[in-house]
């Protein structure tokens, strides 16, 4: 098997993060979100940098391939005087889970927060019925806490 590298997306990488977010959300929620919407909110990130940042595992040699990505937004920490990035809009490649794909972009992250005074730690939601990437989440040393997350959208 490849070794995968990690790096920032980068806008050229637009594409392929749009087609990520449209797989995810009908595999995970049943849902067809307008491909237009979602290009001007993956293009959104790399326009204003503090609204987060996407990641990308690369696998290959001359011509890489993205096998999964992911979103960081940052949420002020007062309780810690410090930022907590969020994990969000994480897609893995059908043929390359249980390769590590995720374990590395996770690694990577924990790396960037350990070196980073301005950093606190690191924080996702999954759906409940997500089960398969809760076991990969608390593989990773992440545990469910004691908070429940609740949301209102427009």
């Amino acid at each position: 098997m490849e070794p995968l590298a990690i790096r920032p997306a980068r806008p050229e990488d637009t594409p392929t993060l749009v087609e990520f977010q449209l797989l995810m959300a009908r595999e995970t929620e049943g849902l067809e979100l307008d491909p237009a919407v979602v290009t001007r909110g993956v293009q959104a990130v790399f326009e204003e940098p503090a609204r987060g940042a996407y990641w990308v595992a690369e696998r290959g040699g001359e011509a890489p391939k993205i096998a999964g990505s992911l979103l960081t937004t940052p949420e002020w920490s007062d309780w810690r005087a410090a930022t907590v990035l969020w994990i969000q809009s994480v897609y893995v490649v059908p043929g390359e889970r249980g390769r590590g794909v995720y374990r590395a972009l996770h690694e990577h992250l924990r790396s960037v927060v350990q070196e980073s005074p301005g950093l606190a730690g690191l924080r996702l939601y999954v759906d409940r019925r997500n089960t398969g990437a809760q076991r990969v989440y608390e593989q990773l040393e992440m545990s469910a806490e004691h908070y429940a997350m609740y949301e209102w959208m427009k």
